[in-house]
């Protein structure tokens, strides 16, 4: 996922995607504990999305922040 799509995203979209992520990894942890994990790069990939739409929530939280103070 890139940056560009998840900006394109409304805040319910990127909750939404945020929490689909967020299952995803929990079950990619599970996976690797019971060394049933075949793709072990998706687990970064995951980590690095997981970030991308966190840090666009945090964007999108500080302009709301200035915009009313």
């Amino acid at each position: 996922m890139k940056i560009s799509d998840v900006r394109d995203l409304s805040g319910d979209q990127l909750q939404d995607e945020l929490h689909k992520l967020k299952k995803e990894q929990f079950n990619l942890r599970f996976q690797a504990a019971s060394g049933q994990l075949e793709n072990t790069d998706r687990v970064r990939i995951l980590r690095r999305d997981v970030a991308r739409v966190l840090t666009v929530l945090n964007e999108r939280t500080n302009a709301e922040a200035k915009s009313a103070g």
